[in-house]
Parts: structure tokens; sequence; C-alpha cells
């Protein structure tokens, strides 16, 4: 694994980092490998790591009266944390899960804090990264709101194309706002004559 690659990768995405701040940067990293389902945050728990995906994917969830409600979802080359829980130094109201078999590079809060004050360039890409995240809770809210199922999944689709083969159906389908059963029908639309 070339983590300075991978760096380069995410700053293409996000905004470039100097070199000098990439050296600090990995300096601060762990490698870490994650089993499918295992749970990293969990609900009322302290988060000070955050997490770069190399390989693999993420779930952010909470549990609603007993059901488990996927909130959000990463993939390679995105960062995920539990972000109540990151910035605001508050309980975590999420759970954070990987989905699948996966490597990721962990960072911890103050590492953040520490390369934002010292150097502008990863202040910036964080606050893409941040910037992002709200936006696509937006959007996906927004979705939720005003767009019929069939709608938000197909929106869905085109943001992830392979989401169907590394998320299971159920997670997508709480994603969505929608049941099981909703998505089995708009997946497997009844042949018209």
């Amino acid at each position: 694994m070339n983590i300075e690659n991978i760096l380069n990768e995410v700053g293409a995405v996000y905004s470039p980092l100097s070199a000098e701040c990439r050296r600090e940067f990995m300096a601060s990293l762990k490698i870490r490998t994650f089993k499918k389902g295992e749970v990293v945050v969990r609900e009322g728990q302290y988060s000070k790591s955050g997490y770069l995906i190399v390989k693999g994917c993420s779930r952010a969830y909470y549990l609603k009266n007993g059901k488990d409600i996927s909130d959000w979802f990463t993939f390679e080359n995105q960062f995920m944390a539990s972000v109540v829980s990151f910035f605001s130094d508050k309980p975590s109201p999420h759970y954070v899960e990987f989905v699948e078999d996966s490597t990721v590079l962990e960072f911890s809060k103050d590492i953040v804090d520490g390369l934002s004050e010292k150097h502008h360039d990863f202040e910036r890409l964080i606050r893409k990264v941040v910037t992002e995240t709200m936006l696509g809770l937006c959007e996906r809210l927004d979705t939720i709101q005003f767009s019929r199922a069939e709608e938000r999944y197909r929106q869905l689709l085109e943001i992830h194309p392979d989401i169907t083969n590394r998320i299971p159906l159920t997670h997508i389908a709480s994603y969505l706002g929608i049941t099981l059963e909703t998505l089995s029908r708009i997946r497997s639309p009844k042949v018209r004559i």
C-alpha cells in the first residue's frame, strides 16, 4: 500500500496537500483492518478517530425503536467518522460499522486540529470533506422529502452504480426510507404486456 499515492488521490478529489503536510499526516496515520460487520463506534460513545477508507466500505446508522436505519455510506478514498462526536465532543448518536472487510488509514481529532492549525492546505481539505458530507446529507433529506421511492433508488444508483453488490439491500432500503419489500418491487418491476 502506497500511502502517498492514496493521499495524492484524495488531494485530487478534495484539495491537494503540500509535501510537508503529506509527510506529517502520513507519519500520524495508522493502517488498520476491520472485518465485515465490525462496529467501531456505538451510540453513546465518544469517538475521536476518523478513517480514510483505502479498501472496503462502511456505514453510519442509528437505532430507532429497535429498527436499524442507515444514515450514510462511505467507500474508497472517502472519510468516515462519527461526525457529531468527532467534531463536537459529544456522544455519538450513530453506530459506525464496516460493511466489507476493509483497510483504512486511521487518524485522530488531535491530528486534524494540529495539522489544520499548521497547514492551511490541510484545513482546506477538511473543510471540503465536511462540506461534501453536509451537502450529501442535505441532498439525501431533500430526496426523502420530495422524491418518490423509485427516483431515490435511481439517484442512488447514479452516484454508486455498484452499491447493490456491496451493501445489503436491507441497509439500502433503510437509507432510502422505504421497506425492503418496496425496494424489491422497484428492483423487479412487473413485465407489462
